[in-house]
């Protein structure tokens, strides 16, 4: 089949072969087929619309049943479409086209037969939506002169948001501090597009929900939670420990106390555990008290003027520890009496124990731990012909504060395996994991962690109907399997002390937990993933991001090329704009009442035009069609665009916001057609103490091809009140995408034009410049009297600034041709960048010509003349390494604590990765060798060649795939088995290896 050159888009009939749907740019509907006569219908169009616009479909879908079938397609504004079409037996006779919804402008939409609509959203979250309806009831809409339908945008009808999946593409910048002073940095990145832009606060660990937090009347030690028999579903009391009592909470329709239990009241508690004959069990420091079902109590004091300082058990076995160091094991009995079965004198006081869980189809646990202040852990048998014997020991660096053991499933296992781990938290803020051999006891692949700067208190929780851990420090962390892979994340929320899980009806899987004098019950989201993120609405596109010193605030600028300034788009709503609402972050206004649509042609409007009628109304004699008068839509979502101005029509703003709260503090609106472009802080040198706001701005710009009307520098201070306080503005010949400051002056880039300016009281002043820049200066970094010019075309270019004789030189570049997109500053001699085509690098002056040109007593002569154009020393590349995505912004930092500096990238598309340096060569050498076997053992599913893809543009050079060796884990048992050998390696070492990098990271 043959169609038109205007086709932008072939949907295929579900049912009959040959048989298509096509969009032109003629904003037409044509069904075509060989054997008929081709049928047209025009595409709805919004009220306001020019008739010299057209409308592109960018997306579509169908859906079909034993009955019935139909299109949706979405338009560029993200208007969805219903089409159907009429039979008379084989031939189409019509083909209906109506307005359906309007959602997010999508890359794709997938109609489930479940009855849900998937929106993946071009930029921003993803939509999922469940129909209401499908169109049937519909009105009909408003039809012009030449057939065509006008309608607004509404409020969603035939749809009903369900969910929506978090994206952050694209991500325009980034930075990467901490601001809330948690212990490790957030990521600070503009998202978006448009009136869907935003400001995401990215958090490393779980969002954490708060079911309830109640005040205590003191400072609680410890907290449990017991149901009241086994069958039960939902945990019926609260246990609180205190340091000179226990208090009793029962949860029903309301939590209030009880003193009915059984419990004692008079003293701190140790432990609580509902045993397996429905009793409850309470070990105080006196005793252990064995609460039967009917509430008979049996109790047992230890001997002499002991106390008990540990305790630990499960569903039929207890284990104590006395002071002095021993060990005493009890077991239920035939009759369900709690017996003592034997006891072992460690010869050291205990600091912590815990006993194994019981497997499936087992009567008891082989196991317990137990942690001395030897610092070490010994795993002792619990078996009845060897019971309380040394299995094995293993050697700590500090004194252990509790243990753990779990059964989880190991990373990459089957669904249904096991395996024991015993768990360690040290004194120092350490995390051991070890794996228990369940015939030995050996203890094997340990694991390490630092997760705080406090004694680390481990707690079995539940999580998704698995065994998981809580390992709370200085800051709260939580270790889960999901999806056959292990997680260990940590809380976004405040330093927890005791935790315990929690189940009930409004909560069903939580954890109740203690914080100073509040007890609280919270609950985990979005198992998995690794940041949890809060967003900030913006207005506009945005562009730049800096943080002010000093402060917690950020200051963001805003454009969009093709919009109407705010206040023109409120009046053009029909809505009246204070100050304060120019200001704020502004809401979807109240509609405004719309003036009469032109008048229809008489006769069925809502029918859709054949092919005669669309030629008659086509026709140039009968004139052009009546355009009707332009309605405000009645809603105004995010993502529902009002008509656009056109090209070279701009909009765009400064805002000043709270890093914290994410409020805006201040904004200002730009007038006269001025787009902010680039962004900065200075401190002058003769106004040292006062930091400047640098917005470089250009008017009437016209991107492809490029032009403008000008440049401007816009000088702002922040006053007392957090108000953004305009000084002047600096006219220049061209914009100026790059600011710097650079010694007490202001270096800026325009065009091929690199300028130094000074302050003045009406304007900046020029100082020095330099026009000899290939093409374009996209980014600017200083430091001492050298200067890191990033260009369009051209990679980075060295600069010195030779203040005695105010010049400015280029004494080295680089030899491979890059767009610049992104760079940030390694050290002296230094720079990491990357291009448009998705590449990541690193260049580097060497030593001898850094220390020449630094060393130069001749005055910079020999390097004012540079070689065929290009400048007399090349930069050496140190790393090249293909992304596969546009790097938007690079950060040099480190996400942990106590972790290892890496640089921290962003992409268009809306990841985030990272960069980490190898400083062994030993680590070199392994993961060189296994990427090497993962690239012939793991090939892509769609075939392609990893080392070519990799080498894109530029050979790969000394950069490992840390995404390839990542599914070390996921291959087949075998294939692990046999790269393991070569490696001289066993996999769980393999695998070690891998998490130890990670844990660098992240």
């Amino acid at each position: 089949m043959l169609c038109a050159s205007g086709v932008i888009l072939l949907i295929v009939h579900p049912i009959y072969l040959f048989r298509f749907l096509v969009d032109t740019t003629e904003n037409f509907i044509t069904f075509k087929n060989q054997s008929q006569k081709d049928v047209r219908v025009p595409l709805p169009r919004r009220y306001g619309t020019p008739d010299d616009q057209t409308l592109l479909i960018v997306t579509a879908t169908q859906h079909k049943s034993k009955d019935f079938f139909f299109f949706l397609l979405q338009s560029e504004l993200g208007d969805l479409f219903k089409v159907t079409l009429e039979f008379t037996e084989d031939t189409v006779q019509r083909v209906n086209i109506n307005y359906f919804d309007t959602v997010p402008p999508s890359n794709a939409l997938c109609v489930l037969k479940t009855g849900f609509l998937f929106v993946a959203a071009e930029f921003g979250n993803h939509h999922f939506y469940q129909f209401q309806s499908i169109g049937e009831d519909e009105s009909v809409m408003d039809v012009g002169a030449d057939g065509v339908q006008w309608f607004n945008p509404r409020e969603l009808r035939n749809l009903v948001l369900v969910d929506e999946v978090e994206s952050l593409s694209p991500i325009v910048d980034m930075k990467v501090m901490d601001l809330m002073h948690e212990g490790s940095p957030q990521i600070y990145a503009l998202c978006g597009r448009g009136p869907r832009s935003s400001l995401r606060v990215l958090r490393h660990g779980l969002a954490v929900s708060e079911m309830a937090v109640s005040e205590l009347p003191g400072t609680p030690t410890a907290v449990w939670t017991v149901r009241r028999t086994s069958q039960s579903e939902f945990d019926d009391y609260i246990i609180v420990s205190f340091s000179n009592g226990t208090l009793v909470l029962s949860i029903g329709e309301a939590v209030e106390e009880v003193t009915d239990t059984g419990f004692l009241s008079s003293t701190p508690t140790l432990y609580v555990k509902l045993l397996g004959d429905d009793a409850m069990l309470q070990i105080h420091p006196n005793g252990i008290r064995h609460i039967r079902a009917d509430r008979r109590i049996n109790e047992w004091k230890p001997p002499g003027k002991k106390t008990i300082v540990k305790g630990a058990g499960n569903e039929r076995q207890v284990v104590i520890a006395l002071s002095g160091g021993e060990i005493v094991y009890f077991e239920l009995d035939a009759t369900n009496q709690l017996s003592e079965v034997d006891k072992r004198d460690t010869g050291q006081e205990v600091t912590c124990l815990d006993i194994a869980p019981i497997s499936v189809g087992r009567q008891r646990a082989r196991f317990m731990a137990v942690g001395g202040w030897d610092s070490t852990v010994r795993l002792l048998s619990l078996n009845t012909e060897d019971c309380l014997q040394v299995l094995s020991m293993q050697a700590l660096s500090a004194v252990p504060e509790s243990l753990a053991l779990v059964e989880m499933q190991e990373h990459g296992a089957a669904e249904d395996s096991r395996s024991l781990f015993l768990n360690v938290g040290l004194t120092t803020g350490v995390h051991l994991r070890t794996v228990v051999d369940p015939l030995t006891g050996q203890l094997t692949d340990t694991r390490t962690r630092f997760i705080g700067s406090r004694p680390v208190r481990l707690f079995p929780v539940t999580v998704r109907g698995r065994s998981g851990l809580l390992a709370l420090s200085s800051r709260s962390w939580i270790c889960y399997t999901f999806q056959s892979r292990f997680f260990m994340t940590p809380l976004s929320y405040e330093p927890l002390v005791y935790a315990s899980s929690f189940v009930s009806e409004q909560c069903p899987e939580g954890f109740v937990a203690i914080t100073g004098n509040t007890l609280r019950i919270i609950l985990t989201e979005r198992l998995g993933e690794t940041f949890n993120q809060h967003s900030v609405p913006l207005r506009y596109t945005p562009r730049r991001l800096v943080h002010y010193p000093g402060s917690h605030n950020f200051v963001v600028i805003e454009s969009d090329n093709n919009t109407h300034p705010y206040k023109e788009l409120q009046r053009l709503k029909g809505v009246d704009v204070d100050e304060g609402a120019e200001k704020g972050v502004e809401e979807a206004p109240a509609p405004a009442p719309a003036p009469a649509p032109a008048p229809a042609p008489a006769g069925n409007e809502d029918a859709p035009m054949d092919q005669a009628d669309m030629d008659a109304a086509s026709d140039p004699d009968t004139g052009p069609a009546e355009l009707p008068a332009p309605v405000p839509p009645k809603v105004t979502p995010e993502y529902v665009y009002f008509p656009r101005p056109g090209p070279g029509k701009w909009a765009s703003c400064i805002r000043l916001l709270s890093g914290i709260d994410g409020q805006t503090v201040d904004l200002v609106e730009l007038e006269e057609n001025e787009a902010a472009v680039s962004l900065c802080l200075c401190a002058f040198h003769d106004r040292e103490q006062e930091v400047f706001v640098v917005v470089g701005t250009g008017k009437d710009m016209i991107l492809a091809p490029r032009s403008c009307g000008g440049g401007f520098i816009h000088l702002y201070r922040i006053d007392e009140m957090q108000k953004l306080q305009f000084v002047h503005k600096t006219p220049l010949d061209d914009v100026p995408y790059a600011l710097c400051a650079f010694q007490g002056r202001l270096l800026v880039g325009m065009g091929k034009v690199l300028r130094i300016y000074d302050l003045g009281k009406r304007k900046l002043l020029r100082k020095c410049e330099n026009k000899n820049f290939p093409t374009l200066i996209t980014g600017l970094h200083t430091q001492g009297d050298r200067i890191y010019v990033a260009d369009a075309s051209s990679s980075f270019l060295y600069a010195k600034y030779k203040r005695s004789d105010n010049q400015l030189f280029v004494y080295a570049d680089d030899t491979q041709p890059r767009w610049v997109t992104a760079g940030i500053q390694l050290d002296y001699n230094t720079m990491a960048g990357s291009d448009k085509f998705g590449n990541v690098f690193i260049t580097r002056l060497s030593g001898d010509v850094s220390d020449e040109v630094e060393d130069d007593p001749t005055g910079f002569l020999p390097y004012s003349q540079g070689l065929l154009n290009g400048a007399p020393h090349k930069v050496d590349e140190i790393i090249q390494f293909h992304v596969g995505e546009v790097v938007s912004a690079i950060d040099k930092t480190a996400l942990l604590p106590q972790g290892v500096e890496s640089l921290v990238y962003s992409t268009v598309m809306g990841s985030i990765g990272a960069l980490l340096p190898f400083t062994s060569r030993e680590d070199v050498d392994f993961f060189s060798h296994l990427e090497m076997h993962m690239r012939s053992e793991n090939t892509p599913l769609c075939g392609r060649d990893h080392l070519a893809f990799r080498s894109y543009y530029f050979p790969v050079k000394d950069v490992i795939d840390g995404d390839l060796c990542e599914q070390y884990p996921t291959i087949e048992m075998g294939k692990q088995r046999s790269i393991a050998d070569e490696l001289d390696r066993t996999t769980s070492e393999v695998a070690k290896k891998l998490e130890d990098v990670r844990n660098k990271v992240l």
